[in-house]
C-alpha cells in the first residue's frame, strides 16, 4: 500500500514537474520570438532572444528530459517520441512568432507610406528593396509574403505600412494573423512535452527498481 502510494505521488509530481518544464520552454519560445520587433531592442539583444527562442528552449524540451535520467546508464537510456513534438513547435513558434510581433508591431507604431522600389530579388523568395517617395530608406526589405510579388519590378509604387524603428518588417496591409496557428503549436508542445518528460520519468524509475 505504500509503495502504491509513493508510485502515485511520483507520478503526481513527475506531472508538475514537467508540465511547468514545457510551459517555460514553449512560452519563452513564442514571448521571445514575439517580444523582439514588438519592442526595438538593440540588434545584439534580438539576436540572443531570436537564438533562445528558435534553438536553445526547444533543444533543451528534448534534451533535458533525457540528461535528467540518473538511474538508468547512457547507453540504455531512450527517448519518448513525444519529445519530438515540442522540439519542432518550439522551432515554429521561434519562426511565426516573429512574424506575429512584427503585425502587431507594426499596428502599435507603423507608417503608411507610398514607397518605390530600389531593387528585387527573386532568387529564393522575393524580397524588395524599398524607398519612400522623399528619398527615405526603407528598413528591411519588403518579403514576398508581404507584398514584394513576382508582378513587382524596379521603379513601381507601392504603399505600405513600415516600422520608423527598422524593426519589424514592412508589410501591404494584408498580412494574415497567425494567432490559431501559434496557440496550436503552443497547446502540441505542452501536452506532447508533459507527456514525454513523464514516460522518461517512469522509464528512469521502472530501470532503477528493476
Amino acid at each position: 500500500m505504500v509503495d502504491v502510494i509513493s508510485r502515485n505521488r511520483a507520478a503526481g509530481f513527475d506531472v508538475v514537474r514537467w508540465l511547468a518544464f514545457s510551459l517555460l520552454c514553449a512560452g519563452g519560445s513564442l514571448g521571445l520570438s514575439w517580444l523582439g520587433p514588438v519592442v526595438p531592442l538593440p540588434t545584439v539583444v534580438r539576436g540572443v532572444g531570436g537564438l533562445l527562442a528558435i534553438l536553445v528552449l526547444p533543444l533543451a524540451s528534448l534534451l533535458v528530459p533525457m540528461l535528467l535520467l540518473r538511474r538508468a546508464p547512457l547507453k540504455k537510456r531512450k527517448m519518448a517520441w513525444q519529445l519530438i513534438v515540442p522540439l519542432i513547435a518550439g522551432v515554429a513558434m521561434g519562426f511565426f512568432g516573429t512574424a506575429a510581433g512584427g503585425t502587431a508591431a507594426l499596428a502599435d507604431r507603423g507608417v503608411w507610406a507610398d514607397a518605390v522600389v530600389v531593387s528585387a530579388d527573386y532568387s529564393s523568395t522575393n524580397h524588395c528593396e524599398l524607398r519612400t517617395v522623399d528619398g527615405q530608406d526603407i528598413s528591411p526589405s519588403l518579403s514576398e509574403s508581404d507584398g514584394c510579388r513576382d508582378s513587382v519590378s524596379k521603379g513601381d509604387e507601392l504603399s505600405v505600412r513600415y516600422d520608423p524603428e527598422g524593426v519589424a518588417s514592412p508589410d501591404d496591409g494584408r498580412s494574415d494573423s497567425d494567432g490559431v496557428l501559434l496557440a496550436t503549436l503552443f497547446g502540441a508542445a505542452v501536452v506532447m512535452g508533459t507527456w514525454g518528460g513523464v514516460r522518461q520519468s517512469k522509464w528512469d524509475r521502472e530501470y532503477g527498481d528493476a
